[in-house]
């Protein structure tokens, strides 16, 4: 195995889904703890969080997605378990439905422009 296999093994993918109204809090969360940067997409999904019904002309029907915003961050010089504590401070509401945090290890990573490669390219 070569440095440079173990160097990218330092790299941690943290991945969240969470509620939409806690991005901003969750944004200065992460800047606050050294990882400003992030991917943030709008997704729909279904957990423990209970479905919802409503009535449109007349007939009824249930929602079991539920809109969720999914996180993405890589981290290479802040600890991986320092993002999570951020995220999950900053998205607790207590109530079902606050979302899920999952860490990854990323194999490698290069960057486009400079062509730096492992934590570099973080």
């Amino acid at each position: 195995m070569s440095d440079t296999a173990t160097d990218d093994s330092e790299i941690k993918l943290v991945m969240a889904y969470i509620r939409p109204d806690m991005l901003s809090e969750v944004k200065q969360a992460l800047a606050e703890a050294g990882a400003p940067s992030l991917t943030v997409t709008n997704v729909s999904g279904r957990g423990s969080q209970p479905a919802k019904k409503g009535q449109w002309r007349g007939e009824e029907y249930t929602v079991d997605l539920h809109q969720k915003v999914k996180v993405e961050c890589i981290v290479a010089d802040v600890p991986a378990d320092d993002v999570v504590d951020a995220i999950a401070d900053a998205a607790h509401t207590g109530a079902k439905g606050d979302g899920k945090i999952f860490v990854l290890p990323v194999e490698s990573a290069r960057q486009i422009r400079t062509g730096k490669s492992g934590p570099d390219a973080v």
